[in-house]
């Protein structure tokens, strides 16, 4: 209905009223819209951290399972460096025992020896 078929007592009762709550009601929609854009802003900035979290935590993945491969590796060539050191330390016992056991059966002789020229 045109405003010109309104008539006169509700134009001025009731349009300052309706005015006023057109008002109120374009504040509240400046404010949604002014939070839609603050939860955007929110959103956007949650996103960008997020991403910047995973990207930090597969540089941490990478540096540690390069840590890890460098010890197992290390460990590894120690590993290898002490069984050619207990092979080499085996090896020479093996040649001395028979040295030792060679010497021993002389000390006994030595001593047999020695027991028979006392005697004498």
């Amino acid at each position: 209905m045109p405003v010109e078929k309104v008539p006169s007592w509700f134009r001025q009762f009731l349009m300052p009223e309706l005015n006023e709550i057109k008002g109120k009601l374009e504040a509240i929609s400046t404010k949604i819209e002014s939070t839609n854009e603050r939860i955007d802003s929110l959103r956007n900035e949650a996103k960008s951290e997020i991403a910047r979290l995973e990207e930090r935590i597969g540089s941490l993945e990478t540096n540690l399972n390069t840590r890890i491969d460098s010890l197992r590796n290390e460990t590894k060539m120690e590993i290898g460096s002490l069984r050619t050191e207990m092979i080499v330390k085996l090896d020479s016992l093996e040649k001395r025992i028979p040295v030792i056991e060679k010497m021993a059966a002389f000390e006994l002789r030595i001593a047999e020896l020695e027991k028979k020229l006392a005697v004498v």
